[in-house]
């Protein structure tokens, strides 16, 4: 593990640890907790309709199975049109990809240097019995409507490990990559004011540096830690007040 790869071995894992495998040619990861004994529990949609925009994105942007012709795991079963929150063996998981491990409470000058998002964050984690409890929890509750910028596979991961949930509407979710996005289109809208600087390169990479920092969890005003048990009302649907069509938490408490 470092600045370089998060990639760690089957061996090295631990109950309560945020893990992820990219897909499609590293374009995006999927993301889940390890629960121990050889299961990964993690919020998914099914094949080709992870954007939710009935076009190539729901493909580039995959968490699913990229692997839909081969036979069923004898220990899952075909999981390739599960939407919600799953468990799945660590191969199923996996999808033939690589093991990553997703790091916490790391410096600004690491987090900085891994310029890739969707790798670490500044947050730092709760204990690994309370990660458990909160992925176990929504396992059998859900964790509201699946979308690709507001309430992905990391958000979910993110939640069970820190118990931070977004408080307005005014931005994306917890996801680093998703925010990684979103700090590439902030470089570019703001390519005006290059020709303030001398460098045009710079000014860029100081846009993208900025924008990942301020949306970063771990460094955010605008969330709030809610108990895993006020995500769910009374109808059994996850809830929180960060997106009120895919989350949002129980007014009662």
């Amino acid at each position: 593990m470092g600045v370089l790869s998060n990639k760690v071995g089957r061996e090295a894992l631990k109950p309560g640890d945020h893990i992820y495998s990219w897909r499609n040619a590293w374009i995006w990861a999927h993301h889940g907790i390890y629960v121990g004994e050889g299961r990964v529990i993690h919020f998914t949609r099914a094949v080709g309709q992870e954007a939710g925009t009935g076009t190539v994105l729901d493909r580039i942007f995959s968490c699913s199975s990229s692997n839909t012709s081969r036979a069923p795991c004898e220990e899952c079963g075909d999981q390739s049109m599960a939407t919600g929150v799953i468990s799945s063996c660590l191969d199923c998981f996996l999808s033939g990809g690589g093991l990553y491990l997703f790091e916490y409470g790391v410096s600004p000058a690491f987090f900085l240097a891994k310029a890739r998002g969707g790798t670490c964050t500044l947050a730092v984690s709760d204990t690994a019995d309370d990660v458990v409890h909160r992925a176990s929890h929504l396992l059998e509750n859900g964790f509201g409507g699946y979308n690709i910028f507001r309430n992905n596979c990391e958000d979910f991961a993110i939640y069970c490990k820190t118990g931070l949930l977004v408080s307005t509407n005014l931005s994306v979710g917890r996801s680093g990559q998703a925010n990684s996005f979103v700090a590439v289109a902030t470089a570019v809208i703001s390519s005006p004011l290059r020709y303030l600087t001398t460098s045009v390169g710079g000014w860029t990479v100081v846009m993208y540096c900025v924008s990942r920092v301020s949306s970063d969890i771990g460094v955010r005003r605008d969330v709030v830690k809610v108990p895993v048990e006020d995500l769910v009302n009374p109808e059994g649907l996850c809830r929180s007040t960060a997106v009120p069509s895919e989350v949002h938490a129980n007014p009662a408490h």
